[in-house]
Formats: structure tokens, C-alpha cells, sequence
């Protein structure tokens, strides 16, 4: 498994700088709104962790068709399918899950205080957010895995990924937001959305990688 963490890592870094394209489609969203909304320092202050929020999902959804992708081209993708049993199959995907993940959006959850100065956020606010995007964003990307396996046998799949897990990431985006917000408002608590947050986390790890292996099993008959 860790000789398998290595690889996608590798792989990922590769792959046309996705790390690299995801930071900069990150900074690209937050760097419009201005723009958008007006110069109004507490306006943006105000909607920073949203557009946040907002910036990071949508940066994440953009490497996410080439999770299998790769594999399938090469014919690693039927080696994995075929070499792993029904229980191991669901843990490899976890690990490549991981891998993708800590190469395309835990760079985004770096780059995300200096983006949060952009806004013109409070320190705490900076600091919720960041905290609440490296706990929130494993989910985008498991949930992302299974959507990316439905899709993996289509010629053109990206846009249809987006498409089928968009939805699903919803709840993610609003218990995100809401912890961040709850960290520099007083009546708004932090504990309470954030826990909800990582319970959700913690659902998908579990379903995502199951609900994945039985597409890839699907898509290999």
C-alpha cells in the first residue's frame, strides 16, 4: 500500500502539474471576486470564507476524472481489479484516494491563508477556515472517487464526474462554511458544524471507497 502511495504521488506530480493547476484555478477564483462584489473591505471579509469554501471545491473538482484515468490507459486499472479481493479492492482505492488528495487539494489548504489575507479575513477566520478545508476536503475527494469510477469507461467523463458528485458535496460545503463562520461570530457555534463535518469525513471514507470498487467492478464486466 505505501509502494502504491508513491506511485499516484508520483504519477500526480507528473500528470501536467495538477497541484499546480488547482492552486492556480484556486487563485483565479478568489482573485475575480473582488471585482465581482465591489471594493468593500468588510463585504469581503464577510463572504471570504464562503468564496473560500466555494474556490477550494471547485479547484478540486478539476483533477478528479483522472484518478482512474491513468491506470485504465496503461492497464494497471484491470491488474488492481483483478488482483484484489472484495475487501482489498475498496483499500486501494482509499490509498490512491489519499494520494490524490495530498497531491491537488492539500496544496490548496496550504495556499488557502495567504488567499484568506486576500479576503481580508480575521486571523481566527483564516485559521477556521484552513482548519475546516484539511478536514472537509478528503470528503470532495472520496466522494469524488466514486463518481470518477462511474465515469472511468467513458471516452469524455470529466464533465459527467462534476455533474454526479456535485450534489453530494453540498452538505460538505455548507457544515464548512458554517464552522468557519462560527469561529468569529459569537451566537454561531464552531464545535457543533465542524464535528458534523469530520463525521461526514469519516462516512465517506468508509462508503466511498466500497461504493467505488463495485463501479470499477461494474465497469470491468
Amino acid at each position: 500500500m505505501g509502494a502504491l502511495f508513491l506511485r499516484d504521488v508520483r504519477l500526480g506530480l507528473r500528470a501536467g502539474g495538477g497541484a499546480l493547476v488547482g492552486i492556480l484555478f484556486f487563485l483565479a477564483v478568489i482573485a475575480v471576486v473582488p471585482f465581482g462584489v465591489g471594493p468593500d473591505l468588510k463585504l469581503l471579509s464577510r463572504i471570504g470564507a464562503a468564496m473560500l469554501w466555494i474556490g477550494a471545491l471547485l479547484a478540486t473538482l478539476l483533477g478528479l476524472d483522472r484518478l482512474f484515468q491513468a491506470d485504465r490507459d496503461d492497464g494497471s486499472l484491470d491488474l488492481l481489479i483483478m488482483a484484489s479481493d472484495r475487501h482489498m479492492l475498496p483499500l486501494t482505492i482509499l490509498i490512491k484516494c489519499l494520494a490524490h488528495w495530498t497531491v491537488s487539494v492539500l496544496p490548496l489548504v496550504i495556499a488557502s491563508p495567504l488567499l484568506g489575507l486576500f479576503m481580508n479575513m480575521e486571523a481566527a477566520a483564516i485559521g477556521a477556515t484552513a482548519l475546516t478545508l484539511l478536514v472537509g476536503t478528503p470528503a470532495i475527494t472520496l466522494i469524488g472517487a466514486v463518481g470518477a469510477a462511474v465515469a472511468v469507461s467513458l471516452p469524455r467523463g470529466g464533465l459527467l464526474v462534476s455533474v454526479i458528485i456535485l450534489p453530494l458535496t453540498i452538505p460538505v460545503l455548507i457544515f464548512g462554511v458554517s464552522a468557519s463562520y462560527g469561529a468569529v461570530e459569537d451566537p454561531a457555534p464552531f464545535l457543533a458544524p465542524f464535528l458534523i463535518l469530520a463525521a461526514i469525513t469519516l462516512f465517506f471514507a468508509v462508503l466511498g471507497p466500497i461504493a467505488a470498487a463495485a463501479a470499477l467492478r461494474s465497469s470491468a464486466d
